[in-house]
């Protein structure tokens, strides 16, 4: 654990959903109703540090906070995924996933998804 890590010890009205390897939390700046991040309860900078066991564990709540998130807001898709390293946008060094609930109309144009993250390549239509 580290002190300064805010996933290492996160407030506990911030678990949402939890087992042994992961906890699932409330994104503390949601892009959108219900962002959701869930990281890993061993502190690792990439997901791809822990052991192939913890990743599929990782990827299982990933699936839970998923279907839970749709029951209880029935967002039209998501965006789920991970910034990996300080060049993709981490500004935690603590694995996590976000799962991001999506509803038509939340954007303009939602097409392209995740590409936007180097928009002037994101536009391939």
């Amino acid at each position: 654990m580290f002190a300064d890590c805010p996933f290492c010890e996160p407030e506990p009205d911030r678990r949402w959903l939890e087992d042994s390897v992961a906890i699932a939390l409330r994104d503390a700046f949601p892009v959108a109703e219900g962002h959701t991040l869930v990281v890993p309860v061993r502190h690792v900078a990439s997901i791809f540090d822990l052991a192939l066991a913890e990743r599929a564990d990782l990827w299982r709540l990933v699936g839970k906070a998923r279907d839970r998130l749709q029951q209880e807001l029935r967002p039209h898709g998501f965006n789920i995924g991970l910034n990996g390293g300080c060049a993709a946008g981490q500004t935690v060094m603590h694995a996590h996933v976000h799962i991001i609930p999506r509803f038509l109309g939340d954007a303009p144009d939602p097409r392209g998804g995740i590409r936007w993250v180097v928009a002037e390549r994101a536009r391939y239509w």
